[in-house]
């Protein structure tokens, strides 16, 4: 088991249960999305999360073109298919399967998000991560990390633990992700479970953190509270996440250190107050969004 010592383990359980929601983004591609489908379905840093999973290219192949974004981080995580990222800047990175793209929008970006292929499926996730003020106004970054450089920890009970942003511990040691620290301290876990197999997880006591279920329904915390798939699972705080699967089951597990700062959001522009959102608006129309 992957267990911190008894005497001092707090198991988080849910406290609040989010189902996502299908509706279309981009150039009509269909999701569902769970946080973010509301201002109040948020959870400090998390501002959304999207699914996209279809074998029906109607379904995705109008993909996002140009758009822009400011105030916070875009990560794209493909389980399957082929996607081509390009920006302002010259980026240009193809993500396939396994592979994942981590966008810091900074001040400003615009950026395509375009399927590579007219058949197949497509299925994969993206979060928004909030800035905190002191950061929103950075420089646009980018960084694509393949599929073969995202650690990944296989336990004895067959849980296996693929570790994209953060850190994970066991006794035997801690595996840290191939990025750099930030101020939210973003903990991304893609974890995959057997059937009726349970498992200790030791997370940061500090963090938020949500599962989200996408093959499979999960048994959460020593209450063994049922989180169906496709339903985002806030979790209360604590030192350790208790996971059994009800068949084989694979789950995100996300989070990071609260920001306590105001949000004012309109659709890609996240910043702190409506004066920030519109300026955004006005640096975008008069061609200033990504000037530094």
């Amino acid at each position: 088991m992957n267990a911190v010592k008894s005497e001092i383990r707090q198991v988080r359980e849910l406290r609040q249960i989010i189902p996502a929601l299908t509706t279309q983004d981009g150039a009509g591609v269909k999701i569902k999305r769970s946080l973010g489908q509301s201002a109040e379905a948020r959870l400090d840093p998390i501002l959304m999360l999207d699914e996209f999973n279809s074998d029906q290219a109607d379904d995705y192949i109008s993909g996002f073109p140009a758009h822009p974004h400011r105030g916070f981080e875009t990560v794209t995580y493909m389980l399957d298919g082929h996607m081509l990222h390009e920006d302002h800047l010259g980026n240009r990175g193809n993500l396939r399967a396994g592979d994942v793209q981590w966008m810091t929008a900074g001040r400003g970006i615009i950026h395509s998000e375009m399927p590579q292929q007219e058949k197949g499926r497509m299925r994969g996730f993206q979060l928004w991560i909030n800035l905190p003020a002191a950061e929103k106004m950075q420089p646009a970054a980018y960084r694509d990390i393949n599929a073969d450089s995202i650690p990944v920890v296989d336990l004895n009970s067959g849980v296996r633990v693929k570790v994209i942003a953060g850190e994970f511990s066991t006794i035997a040691g801690t595996t840290a992700a191939a990025l750099p620290k930030s101020s939210v301290d973003p903990l991304y876990w893609d974890v995959t479970l057997p059937d009726g197999v349970s498992e200790s997880l030791a997370v940061p006591p500090n963090h938020q953190l949500m599962i989200y279920p996408y093959q499979g329904e999960i048994l959460v915390g020593e209450l063994h509270r049922r989180l169906p798939c496709s339903q985002a699972g806030i979790l209360t705080s604590g030192s350790t996440i208790e996971l059994q699967g009800t068949g084989p089951t694979r789950a995100l597990i996300i989070g990071g250190k609260a920001i306590n700062e105001p949000i004012a959001q309109h659709g890609p522009f996240v910043m702190n107050t409506d004066k920030e959102i519109e300026q955004a608006i006005y640096d975008y129309r008069c061609g200033k969004l990504t000037e530094t």
